[in-house]
């Protein structure tokens, strides 16, 4: 049995903290540095600006800023025998694999370079369901899992870029490469699973975007997470000494419910059941992760396919002071009047942002905003005719107009869209430096887990007075977005805490704290008692994707600080623990 394999995130998207992968590799030596460096750089919206990316040059179509990262650590990493695995192929790791070999031999560097392929699927679109149409996607790649990383670092490269594999692959690979797991090492490749689901966006698992400010008290830039995942698939969340942050059972906690659904959350190695892991914190700055269940993996493979949408365009006015709404109304008649009315377009998006105050003691603060964005499938029809357009009336409309840009230009923007392939359709190969093809097998499957309804034998709600108070007084949150959809994970500090929320936080009261935007979209919500938390789905509210999504916050990052905001009847006795 090896010691537990040290794994260090340096990035949680395409355009993270280019330095984190410097210092994750500099942070540490001997029994304190890291044995793999990984980092995640792809999501639905990426692999549609990749395309873009590579529909301009072939060559393209990978995260370059990782070459710029390589450059500055792959000498180290050679040195001190650290693998490096990341996502950053996206749509052409083939031509990554081949600039870092470029890379490496500039530097004097002896690395094998290999890649793992097979997840882009725009060639062979007949097994995608529900079908593709006649239009084919810019973007269509299969979430491959770890098994092709294990293969390629077995087999002895020192760095393996893929294309689009899960963002936790990037622990599991490594993690069975280390421990010799098997296909069918269920249990342990669920705990890596939630280790590489903790750490894949860096320091949100280290104090950032963290609900409980007050507990961060190291207000310094946060160290990124490394995972120490032990033979049995428990593992160990912690960051390099000396730096900013925090690693707390709370930051590990939002973490974990980050971008998830049902507890059981389906992937391609395995389904891992978040509602059986469990969090301890064993020292400062260190949260041991264990009991992670896990079983076999369905017969199919997720897919993300990304469209052309159309090209879209916004522009925002300014209301200030007296008479709002029907300001806001006036320059709707007045805009859709010079512009042809609304039905020249294809859809129209109107949002009155009231920020203002009666007798406000700033100019600013009695400021609201009057936002319109066109779509439609021809360029000329949004771009500078509509801008355009909110200018005609700048003279003519209402007291006080202003607009927060000047006239702007279209922009394309996508459309996202969620499937599935059988996995017979999907060859997962790795590629290594001198060419060799390792084609990869599939894990054994097994049918989807029906969802079960937690156990509610425990702490019976606090009883006593209420007082109005913010949800947040009580609860965390950590809000995402995943495709159309957004999840809100809400915890409590304390079993009396969460057994509050568990009672009081039914689907109903949900809708009413989200607000009217929730108000006929599906809401699901899911218990996960060991984390003391509630998890909810809202279907659909942010439409077709980020990318196109109209929303002020379209990707729902503030969704849950919103709902923490809200004022509740809550026990004064929890309120005062607070």
């Amino acid at each position: 049995m090896r010691r537990p394999v040290r794994i260090g995130n340096c990035s949680g998207f395409y355009g993270d903290r280019i330095a984190a992968a410097r210092e994750m590799v500099e942070g540490g030596t001997g029994a304190e540095g890291i044995d793999v460096l990984c980092g995640d750089y792809l999501a639905e919206l990426t692999m549609l600006i990749l395309a873009k990316a590579q529909s301009r040059d072939p060559a393209g179509g990978f995260a370059r800023t990782f070459l710029t990262q390589m450059e500055q650590v792959l000498g180290t990493c050679s040195d001190r025998g650290i693998k490096i695995v990341a996502n950053a192929g996206g749509l052409n790791p083939a031509g990554l694999a081949l600039a870092l070999r470029e890379l490496a031999e500039r530097l004097g560097v002896s690395v094998r370079v290999a890649h793992v392929e097979g997840d882009d699927l725009r060639a062979n679109l007949t097994e995608i369901t529900p079908p593709v149409g006649a239009v084919a996607p810019v973007s269509a790649n299969a979430y491959l899992g770890g098994w092709g990383i294990a293969e390629a670092l077995g087999a002895g490269a020192d760095v393996v870029v893929t294309g689009r594999v899960t963002d936790a692959s990037l622990v599991v690979g490594p993690a069975a490469w280390w421990h010799g797991w098997g296909h069918t090492d269920w249990d342990r490749l669920a705990g890596a699973v939630v280790a590489g689901h903790v750490i894949e966006c860096g320091p949100q698992a280290t104090g950032g975007n963290y609900a409980f400010l007050d507990e961060i008290t190291d207000r310094r830039y946060p160290g990124f997470p490394i995972a120490e995942v032990a033979a049995d698939g428990s593992s160990v969340i912690t960051k390099h000494a000396d730096t900013g942050g925090l690693v707390s059972v709370g930051t590990v906690t939002a973490q974990l419910l980050y971008e998830i659904a049902e507890p059981a959350y389906l992937g391609p190695d395995v389904v891992t059941h978040f509602d059986t892991v469990g969090l301890t914190q064993q020292a400062e700055h260190r949260v041991a992760i264990t009991g992670a269940v896990g079983s076999p993996p369905p017969e199919t493979l997720k897919v993300a396919l990304n469209d052309v949408g159309g090209y879209r365009n916004t522009m925002t006015m300014v209301l200030t002071g007296l008479d709002l709404e029907a300001k806001s109304e006036f320059a709707q008649e007045q805009l859709f009047d010079v512009l042809g009315g609304r039905d020249s377009f294809a859809e129209v998006d109107v949002r009155l942002l009231r920020f203002d105050a009666m007798d406000a003691p700033t100019n600013d603060q009695a400021c609201a905003h009057l936002r319109i964005t066109v779509k439609d499938s021809d360029p000329r029809k949004v771009g500078r005719a509509f801008s355009s357009g909110i200018m005609e009336i700048a003279l003519a409309g209402y007291a006080g107009f202003h607009t927060t840009t000047p006239p702007t230009s279209e922009s394309a923007f996508g459309v996202y869209r969620p499937a599935a392939v059988p996995r017979s359709s999907v060859t997962q190969v790795v590629v290594m430096p001198d060419g060799e093809r390792l084609r990869i097998a599939d894990p054994p499957t097994g049918p989807v887990p029906t969802p079960e309804v937690a156990d509610r034998a425990a702490i019976a709600s606090p009883a006593g007075p209420t007082c109005r108070a913010p949800l947040g007084s009580v609860l965390g949150a950590r809000s995402g977005d995943k495709g159309g959809d957004a999840n809100i994970g809400l915890w409590a500090r304390d079993d009396a805490g969460y057994a509050w929320a568990r009672e009081y936080l039914n689907v109903d009261r949900l809708r009413v704290l989200l607000g009217p935007e929730a108000a006929q979209l599906r809401i699901e919500r899911f218990e996960l008692p060991n984390l003391r938390a509630i998890n909810v789905v809202v279907h659909g509210l942010l439409g077709q994707g980020v990318a196109s999504s109209t929303r002020l916050d379209a990707q729902a990052k503030g969704l849950g600080e919103y709902v923490r905001s809200r004022m509740v009847d809550i026990p004064q006795s929890l309120v005062s623990a607070s």
